[in-house]
């Protein structure tokens, strides 16, 4: 159902009025109205919608004095007449329908927890009360700096209170937030800023060089840079800084800027580029709004939660706990850098219930030094995903006091999609067995239409058998709107009517869904499949091993054979020869690698492996047959 507001200024003397058909040619609109009138009525509907700026779409049109039914065809043709119109006395108002928003969440964060502490940074604490203030303030002042419905305003910022704020601040100004990856390059960075056309960037002030060097490269083009708003630490303050653009507010009645349709967009992020050039990806508010729910519910969140963010912000909004958090009137605690003394303090000393972070967070508190670690005084719910955690990884954080969700998701899907729901019967199974079945993708969320494994030519599902692969697809409500100026990719990511993720995976018999590689991973050695993360799992497993990813290498026999990049444990020596003799005693011999190398493992800014980089590495090594 979508609200349009005075799509049609006629006057009309019925309140009421239903429309059996509908058709349109050339920007008109053809109807019959029931008897109302004795002949066909063309209403031109140009200047209204060049005025009004709605949409046509399936739904209803309500109006002051009048609310119709609408189904747009493209083909002037009758449609079918629609079954609820049998319910008589149905009024779609504002009385029953609002655009669904997270900004609703910190109105509400404001009213039932508004005494609760909302944000703890160090010696800084707020309350919800106080955060909802302050985030009205920082919408008027964006307000009265030129920004308005549709405009686009980024942020260059760790995980401090700021950019939590700006994550409702934005949109309450009417907005777009773009929140962007704080470990990019300069020549990448002004790259998002000219493609996005934002028209501020909050920088934190650690970042501020990097911005200033965006900048410098953004004016040797025709983009119009944007005006930089730092964010100071509390003990330098910088002037005209953010905290000066909120005290110079004095009013909090600001109209908060609510979006006409819960389809308009809310924010804007950069995919993490592990395969190709990054793409900026449009959440909209009701997309936003139901993952968040999702989020939340997935994680086992009750209210007044403690939440420690060690999920960057960028990442997919922080899986959209940066509106989340507010739903069940959570503390937010942020600390700079995710490093495994920060964390465990931080959790000792707040009571941390809640956290998440990938893989990667989970290995630096796993291998951490016994010194960094503490004793925690309850278990603490992890979330992790980005990329499948290897069991080895899973077992030793458990037995640090964690307990582990496993989610799976893109930036497409506003993050989290599904998650490896454990059953009861695991509990039965011997350790090893259970992590191998907690390291799947699992189940669908309830706010995830449809998941499933197919065959990307023929589009049908694949055997539930645990071997047959596909590629996994997504249908629902939490599935991005597009690309930012890429219709084209849009289109290709659309195709067959589902959302194909690249990623390849297998469905088994109790329909849980598990990741076997990137469409672009996968090895083809001698005519065989050969899943990298199969490969990864084995070498994991070795006690001397701190990180691994196996990509291919070009032979000129085989094809292809895999090469692993390995990482060691300090004080930790081995040669490649041990790796691969340690693999061939666990799996078939033409998965096992023909080439190792040693050194540290390039990641991106959400630290994902950024395998392309190690396939130029390995495609240079040549062939070795």
């Amino acid at each position: 159902m979508v609200s349009c507001w005075s799509l049609w200024k006629a006057h009309m003397n019925p309140t009421i009025l239903d429309i059996k058909g509908f058709s349109s040619y050339q920007n008109k609109v053809s109807f019959p109205m029931m008897g109302l009138l004795k002949s066909d009525t063309i209403i031109n509907m140009e200047n209204n919608l060049k005025k009004s700026r709605t949409k046509v779409r399936h739904g209803f049109c309500i109006t002051t004095n009048c609310s119709c039914k609408v189904r747009y065809h493209s083909s002037p043709r009758a449609v079918e007449e629609d079954p609820s119109r049998a319910l008589e006395g149905v009024i779609p108002c504002s009385a029953n329908y609002i655009p669904l928003s997270p900004i609703s969440f910190l109105e509400r964060a404001a009213e039932v927890y508004r005494d609760r502490t909302s944000v703890v940074y160090g010696s800084i604490k707020y309350t919800w009360i106080e955060t909802h203030e302050r985030c009205v303030k920082l919408a008027c002042a964006l307000n009265q700096l030129g920004i308005s419905r549709g405009d686009i305003v980024a942020v260059l910022a760790p995980n401090v209170p700021a950019i939590l704020e700006l994550h409702f601040a934005i949109p309450m100004a009417g907005a777009i937030i773009c929140a962007l990856n704080t470990r990019l390059d300069p020549k990448m960075l002004s790259t998002h800023l000219s493609h996005s056309q934002s028209k501020i960037i909050f920088v934190d002030h650690d970042l501020l060089q990097l911005a200033q060097e965006a900048i410098t490269l953004l004016n040797n083009t025709q983009t119009k840079p944007p005006l930089i708003i730092p964010i100071s630490d509390q003990l330098n303050p910088l002037k005209h800084d953010y905290e000066s653009l909120i005290e110079n507010i004095k009013e909090t009645n600001f109209p908060i800027v609510k979006p006409h349709d819960e389809c308009d967009p809310i924010s804007l992020n950069y995919t993490s580029g592990t395969t190709s050039r990054p793409k900026g990806v449009i959440f909209s508010h009701r997309g936003a709004y139901l993952n968040s729910l999702a989020s939340v519910f997935t994680h086992g969140m009750r209210d007044m939660p403690t939440y420690l963010w060690s999920v960057p912000m960028f990442h997919s909004n922080g899986w959209c706990f940066s509106w989340g958090v507010a739903i069940v009137g959570g503390t937010n605690v942020f600390i700079r850098r995710c490093d495994p003394k920060a964390i465990f303090d931080n959790i000792v000393t707040h009571k941390v219930t809640h956290m998440c972070g990938a893989p990667t967070v989970l290995n630096i508190i796993a291998t951490s030094l016994t010194t960094s670690q503490k004793q925690l005084p309850h278990t603490v719910e992890i979330m992790t995903g980005g990329a499948p955690p290897p069991p080895a990884i899973l077992s030793k954080i458990e037995k640090l006091g964690f307990h582990v969700t496993h989610i799976y998701g893109l930036t497409e899907t506003y993050g989290p999609a599904t998650s490896c729901l454990p059953k009861p019967d695991w509990d039965s199974l011997t350790v090893d067995e259970r992590l191998k079945l907690k390291a799947r993708q699992g189940v669908k969320h309830f706010a995830m239409e449809e998941v499933d494994v197919k065959d990307p030519i023929t589009m049908e599902s694949v055997k539930c058998d645990g071997k047959t692969i596909g590629e996994i697809m997504f249908k629902g409500n939490t599935v991005m709107s597009g690309y930012l100026k890429d219709l084209d990719a849009t289109k290709e990511a659309f195709s067959g009517g589902w959302f194909r993720s690249g990623d390849l995976g297998v469905r088994h018999a109790d329909g849980y869904i598990e990741v076997k590689d990137r469409l672009k991973d996968i090895i083809i050695s001698g005519g065989e499949n050969i899943c990298t993360i199969e490969v990864e799992t084995v070498i994991y497993s070795h006690p001397g091993v701190l990180e691994v990813a196996v990509v291919a290498r070009p032979d000129e026999h085989w094809g292809q054979t895999p090469c692993a990049f390995v990482k060691l444990k300090e004080g930790v020596t081995l040669d490649g020869q041990e790796i691969i003799e340690y693999c061939r005693e666990r799996m078939p011999h033409y998965m096992t690698p023909r080439t190792v190398v040693f050194e540290d493992l390039p990641r991106n800014g959400t630290g994902k492996v950024q395998k392309f980089v190690l396939r130029k590495k390995a495609e240079m090594l040549g062939s070795l047959t």
